[in-house]
């Protein structure tokens, strides 16, 4: 199974970030699945690349060709595929991917989320979606998430498309048990 992992690129975050996004990205390589992600060496992208890489994993990144500078893109990749957007770029990650984590990030990161819920919302597509809710980082999202439903704006329901977990183990046994 492909897994695409959504993630903020940022270099400049706190440890524990990393960290537990290499720990995901371990998971996904020790347990045979490969990792789509959007190619980037730092940030979560790069964490979650460098431990699938650790256990020998496949490992699929999708950036669009504007990014292309040094160091940029992680270079252990097993596949790379270049676009000319971002819109191409999302919809490849998609297309790739049997499932889906959303590691820490910022506008970029909740822009593919919302996008990729909505899509499961609509009946577009139907495949697991986990927020990896590392050191409680969506904890105020969740909240959002809750308070948007009780406010009429979305249907209760849609409070169960996604899931919020914070233990890699625990995602992928999640995402292994979907839909069986």
């Amino acid at each position: 199974m492909n897994i695409c992992v959504y993630g903020a690129s940022s270099a400049l975050l706190e440890d524990i970030y990393y960290k537990k996004t290499e720990e995901l990205g371990r998971e996904i390589g020790r347990r045979g699945h490969g990792l789509v992600f959007g190619g980037g060496a730092t940030g979560m992208m790069g964490a979650a690349a460098r431990g699938a890489d650790a256990e020998k994993g496949y490992i699929l990144g999708i950036a669009p060709r504007f990014f292309e500078k040094p160091g940029v893109f992680y270079e252990n990749c097993s596949e790379f595929i270049f676009t000319e957007t971002m819109r191409e770029r999302k919809q490849l990650l998609e297309d790739r991917s049997d499932a889906v984590i959303v590691t820490p990030g910022g506008i970029g990161t909740y822009e593919e989320f919302f996008e990729i819920l909505t899509l499961k919302s609509l009946g577009r597509i139907d495949r697991p979606i986990v927020i990896y809710n590392i050191n409680g980082y969506y904890d105020r999202m969740k909240e959002l998430l809750e308070y948007t439903a009780e406010q009429k704006f979305m249907e209760k329901s849609n409070l169960a498309l996604c899931c919020f977990m914070d233990e890699p183990a625990k995602i992928l046994d999640y995402i292994e048990q979907y839909g069986k």
